[in-house]
C-alpha cells in the first residue's frame, strides 16, 4: 500500500511518537508500506512513521541507491523502531537537505558527524550501532521526525523567513509532487 506523505503544517509531524511493542498490529505489513512509499517517491533515502500519519517511533533507510557513487551504501537499508540517539560526536558539519514532507525546500543544515543510536530492527532483535557520515546524517533527519521536529528547524530564523512563504504553500497544499501527498 501507498501511503499519502503527510506535508509541513500537519500536526502529526510535531508530535514526538509512542514507542511500540512487537505486538504493534500489522507492523510487518506497515514497514513494507513505508518502504514501498519511500520508493515511490522516487526521491526518498528515508520515511517516518509521523510522515505518513501515523506517530509511533518508526523509520526506515535505504541508501542502497546512492550506492553507485558511494559503494559502502550498498544493501545499506534499516528498519528503526523505539530509537534513541543516546550519543552525538566528532565534526558539526553543514549539508543541503530535503524532506518529502517538504518538497522544493533544500537548506544547509549543520548536524553532529558521529551518532551512538541503540533501536530495535524489524524481528525487535536490540541493536547499538555508531554511525559516521552521510549515514549519521541521514539517521538524524529520520529520528528528528520522531521526535516531532523537521529538518527546517534547523536554520536560522533568517533562512526560515526567506521561505516563510514556500512553506505556508506547503501547508495549503499549493504544492506539484511526484506522489500522493496530504495536507491539514
Amino acid at each position: 500500500m501507498i501511503y499519502p506523505i503527510y506535508l509541513y503544517g500537519h500536526p502529526v509531524l510535531r508530535k514526538v511518537a509512542t514507542p511500540i511493542t512487537k505486538d504493534y498490529p500489522n507492523l510487518q505489513q506497515f514497514i513494507s508500506d513505508m518502504y514501498e512509499t519511500m520508493y515511490k517517491s522516487e526521491d526518498g533515502i528515508g520515511l517516518a512513521a509521523p510522515q505518513v500519519g501515523v506517530s509511533i517511533r518508526v523509520f526506515v533507510i535505504d541508501l542502497d541507491m546512492l550506492s553507485e557513487d558511494n559503494p559502502s551504501f550498498k544493501d545499506l537499508k534499516r528498519t528503526f523502531i523505539n530509537a534513541e540517539i543516546i550519543e552525538r560526536s566528532g565534526d558539526d558539519l553543514s549539508r543541503e537537505e530535503g524532506c518529502l514532507s517538504i518538497p522544493g525546500i533544500n537548506e544547509n543544515v549543520t548536524r553532529k558527524d558521529k551518532i551512538r543510536i541503540k533501536y530495535v530492527d524489524e524481528t525487535f532483535v536490540e541493536h547499538d550501532e555508531t554511525y559516521e557520515g552521510y549515514v549519521a546524517r541521514v539517521i538524524q533527519h529520520e529520528y528528528d521526525h520522531i521526535e516531532g521536529h523537521v529538518f527546517i528547524d534547523h536554520i536560522s530564523p533568517i533562512r526560515r523567513q526567506l521561505i516563510k512563504t514556500k512553506l505556508t504553500n506547503i501547508a495549503k497544499g499549493k504544492v506539484t509532487c511526484k506522489y500522493k501527498v496530504k495536507t491539514v
